[in-house]
């Protein structure tokens, strides 16, 4: 019979597999040759080695030095434990066995094992589960990745209370490029989107490519709507920016949907559900924008989805309609046309606006069925109108896609009788965004039947002239949003108004101004010579047969009747919520809300510095304290700072969870009653402590000590002076004066620290050259406003040291400021998460540049060179100043978002106007950031 121990060492040197031993204390005494040269090749010793230093578990390698350890110090046996070598340059994978010895006494006294070599097998596996766990296209985790991590994440939250949040990206105007460059191009595109998303999340392992143009984050312990909102905004901002692919310049864009569990779902069905909600309602909203989950969206989708089936049974049901909207000769007042408007009354909720169901209609396919029906309906009761009044009737870009409209034109003119230039076909920018050869085709054959053609809704979509070359257009009509506002002081619309009037006459087109309501309006229409209007100061929209009777005496001349001026768009915001005040829940409205703070109707009156929580509804709580009081309402602030809620709003940080709720028994929001029935009475600071939120602490006593910052304002600086005077008749009288007709209308509210040498110094400036005033009323100004930070220093009010007429102190002021690299970064972090979109890059800005604060808010894209990394500014004098900017200060400028139309670089993204105002949001950073006293025009003093 062969040596068992030559068997063995045949086996070691085939390479198949090793054996090893230890002593009692773990060090090893046998090894293989070839692994121990293996092992070896690391310059560590082997024999008397740790054999447990030379391994670490595959599996969770944080858990490695613990694991295998643990293991041989309480001396059990293993079998085919998987582990790799601990050099990381090595590689190697290993299925190590083990078995603990024994001595005839029963004492431990060490182990015997063998190992086998699956490096091979673990890269295949490797391989295997790359190509089932990850896009191919990207290398981003894929769909099937996706729901394994979610559901780790939500079960991390079920034993561990540890939230998750998910976003949901679809991108804006892709298909536009598969369909212009080609699916390639589209690929090139989506690996770009990819990089994009892993620069500004950092781990490739949280983004996934669901398929399409889709992807989604999944971020664990995460549910601050402030830092989600932030993220998405990057996000954005970042994917909006343009592409190359293929030597082509491409843009596009993204919208968002977010949901957090366990506020917005624990269940991963639910949670996916509700953030493609999210993103649904987000893309609803205008696109380009994110949108946090809340339930009355998913109200909104069942609505929508019984007005869907409602709608397909509609026009059977008879519930569609048409009526007419007469259009206007400007100049005569005659009616020249029609235009045919489809209304819809639902049986049980009444007459549904068009704005609601066209798009279902449009998404549920079912505007081709209602299209040529109002085709067909508009030339029957347009043949039947006495004259040749004219009729137009809407075409969407999907019926205009269609190759059968022509024949769906031609048969509704042939069944009626209609002549077929009484027929107006009017058609979106929308019908140029797949522009082609077929788009050309479609207006050759409608012009060939010899319909009518007009561009609709002009300027508020394509953004290029070029399709007005060819496209065979018979009138222009100007959107209403061009007219809203055209009468303001300072509006640009009716220069606009104007260029679309030159154009159309060059083109040899009609125009036809919509929404003019009031005299005004008219008569500056009519002065920029545009030639038809359409809008309620002629007449509303009406039926058929009224048409007929008002034509039955000829011509149709309506004069026109409406307010003398445009009347400003009034909101007021009257949302239900609740408040808690000691152990009781009282149904309350928000008369108006802000980052900070809000006022409240329906509670008596309360003394200032009473706590309370706000309850908005859908699990949306804060804390509050009252500031002030009058009868039933009350002025609170906020805890906490509210953030954007994506879609114009605001919300707070964080969703309370569910069960959280279930068990305090609040009442529905609107009702009142006691907290906590059920479980016991529950007073405010229980339910904060319950619910993990808090208060601010009640304001300094004295009445200049402005709001929580400590900060008066130049208001409350402003009452002290005039007492401080009172002695003095003339010079109170001059101050007052001063005080009410210029300087509190201007700088009222802003506090002490918030006044800056340059903002003031020009408005005194501006004020010195306006006709009426003059350079004596400028240094009257000056002189109340310089005795009054004079005072203000010199009775240490905090804030006073920042001067605005100390000019020398104003360029000082950082170098003497004492504040370290950890508050900057503080000061970062916090300006990054606030409800402004844009005050992170301002901070930026100001800490790595020689610009102001009111230089940056005006600014503009024209005033920046990046190629030459230079900005333009005016100086005091009015001489331009050029400032240099850095590396890091230009990839800021470069990653802002910018607008088609909208030359400002820091512009508001709802208004696409500069911000009126940042100091709200730089306040509540600030004080997230723990550095209340600092003022955002001491920021140009440090440098990055």
């Amino acid at each position: 019979m062969d040596d068992p121990l030559a068997l063995l060492r045949n086996f070691e040197q085939s390479g198949q597999g090793w054996f090893w031993a230890t002593d009692a204390a773990g060090r090893i005494t046998y090894l293989t040759d070839s692994l121990a040269a293996t092992l070896g090749d690391s310059g560590v010793g082997i024999l008397g080695s740790s054999f447990a230093d030379h391994f670490v578990r595959c599996d969770d390698g944080a858990e490695v030095s613990r694991t295998l350890p643990f293991i041989m110090t309480r001396r059990l046996s293993f079998e085919k434990l998987m582990l790799r070598t601990a050099d990381p340059a090595d590689g190697r994978w290993w299925l190590v066995s083990g078995s603990a010895q024994v001595d005839a006494g029963g004492q431990f006294v060490g182990y015997r094992g063998s190992g086998v070599d699956i490096t091979e097998q673990r890269k295949s596996s490797e391989q295997a589960s790359q190509l089932a766990m990850y896009d191919a296209l990207t290398g981003l985790p894929n769909r099937l990745h996706m729901a394994r991590t979610l559901e780790a994440s939500l079960t991390a939250l079920r034993l561990r209370k540890r939230p998750c949040a998910l976003l949901l990206i679809d991108l804006d105007r892709f298909k536009q490029v598969n369909d212009t460059l080609g699916h390639p191009a589209g690929d090139a595109l989506l690996k770009q989107v990819g990089e994009r998303l892993l620069t500004i999340v950092g781990d490739r392992e949280k983004i996934f490519r669901l398929g399409g143009d889709e992807f989604q984050i999944i971020l664990s312990d995460s549910d601050d709507r402030g830092v989600l909102g932030n993220l998405a905004d990057r996000i954005i901002a970042s994917l909006s920016q343009p592409y190359t692919v293929a030597g082509s310049r491409c843009i596009i864009g993204a919208s968002i949907g977010i949901a957090l569990a366990p506020s917005d779902g624990s269940a991963s069905e639910e949670l996916i559900r509700n953030v493609d909600l999210a993103l649904y309602a987000a893309k609803g909203s205008g696109r380009g924008r994110f949108r946090f989950f809340s339930g009355d969206l998913l109200q909104a989708a069942t609505d929508r989805r019984r007005l869907e089936d409602d709608l397909r049974d509609a026009l059977a049901k008879g519930e569609i309609d048409l009526l007419y909207q007469p259009i206007v000769n400007a100049r005569t007042n005659c009616v020249t046309g029609v235009e045919a408007l489809m209304r819809w009354t639902h049986p049980v909720h009444g007459p549904i606006s068009p704005a609601l169901f066209i798009p279902i209609a449009e998404e549920a396919d079912l505007i081709q069925q209602l299209g040529a029906w109002v085709i067909r309906r508009a030339c029957e009761d347009a043949v039947r109108w006495p004259g040749a009044l004219r009729v137009a009737v809407n075409v969407s870009p999907m019926q205009f896609t269609n190759e059968d409209l022509p024949k769906i034109v031609l048969s509704a003119l042939a069944a009626s009788g209609l002549p077929p230039a009484r027929l107006e076909l009017e058609l979106t920018e929308g019908v140029f965004l797949s522009e082609s050869p077929e788009t050309d085709g479609m207006f050759s054959v409608l012009k060939d039947i010899g319909v009518r053609l007009a561009l609709d809704d002009f300027g508020t979509g394509y953004s290029s002239l070029g399709y007005l070359k060819t496209a065979p257009f018979d009138k222009i009509k100007i959107d209403q949003s061009f007219v809203r506002g055209v009468t303001a002081p300072g509006s640009r619309n009716g220069a606009i108004i104007a260029a679309i009037v030159a154009l159309a006459d060059a083109l040899g087109m009609e125009t036809t101004a919509e929404g003019i309501e009031s005299f005004d309006q008219l008569a500056l229409i009519r002065d920029l010579r545009v030639s038809h209007v359409q809008g309620y100061i002629y007449s509303k929209a009406i039926a058929s047969g009224e048409i007929a009777a008002r034509l039955e005496s000829g011509d149709w001349a309506i004069a026109p009747s409406g307010p003398a001026r445009q009347r400003s768009e009034r909101q007021s915001l009257f949302r239900k919520a609740g408040a808690i005040v000691g152990n009781f829940y009282h149904g309350v409205t928000i008369r108006n809300l802000s980052e900070t703070g809000a006022l409240i109707d329906g509670l008596m009156e309360l003394e200032a510095g009473t706590p309370m929580i706000l309850d908005f509804g859908d699990g949306q709580l804060v804390g509050a304290t009252v500031r002030r009081t009058s009868r039933r309402q009350a002025g609170v602030e906020f805890g906490l700072p509210l953030v954007s809620d994506g879609n114009g709003g605001l919300c707070t940080r964080q969703k309370v969870a569910p069960y959280l709720l279930a068990t305090a028994g609040l009442p529905a929001i609107g009702e009142s009653g006691a907290i906590g029935a059920e479980t016991g009475s529950l007073s405010v600071e229980q339910l904060a402590e319950r619910f993990g939120i808090g208060f601010h602490a009640a304001p300094a006593t004295d009445p200049l000590a402005g709001g929580s910052s400590g900060v008066p304002t130049v208001e409350q600086l402003a009452r002290r002076y005039l007492d401080h005077v009172g002695r003095h008749a003339r010079t109170r009288a001059i101050g007052e004066q001063c005080l009410r007709e210029h300087i509190l209308p201007q700088f009222g509210r802003f506090r002490l620290d918030e006044m800056a040498y340059t903002d003031v110094n020009g408005w005194l400036g501006s004020i010195a050259g306006r006709a009426g005033y003059g350079p004596a009323v400028a240094d009257r100004l000056r002189g109340v406003m310089g005795y009054m930070f004079l005072l203000a220093k010199r009775w240490e009010l905090p804030g006073a040291a920042i001067n605005p007429f100390d000019r020398r102190a104003a360029q000082g002021r950082g170098r003497d400021r004492k504040m370290t690299a950890e508050d900057i970064e503080r000061l970062r972090q916090a300006a990054d998460a606030s409800h402004n979109a844009h005050l992170g890059a301002i901070v930026a800005l100001l800490l790595g540049t020689r610009l102001r604060v009111r230089e940056l808010l005006i600014a503009k894209w024209d005033d920046i060179d990046l190629e030459n990394r230079t900005w333009r500014v005016a100086g005091e004098d009015g001489a331009i100043d050029t400032v240099s900017l850095s590396v890091a200060a230009a990839e800021i400028v470069r990653g802002l978002p910018r607008w088609d139309g909208c030359p400002h670089v820091m512009a508001n993204p709802r208004t696409r106007r500069p911000y009126r105002s940042i100091f709200g949001s730089w306040d509540a950073a600030r004080r997230r950031a723990g550095l209340p006293d600092i003022s955002m025009h001491e920021l140009r003093g440090f440098a990055i």
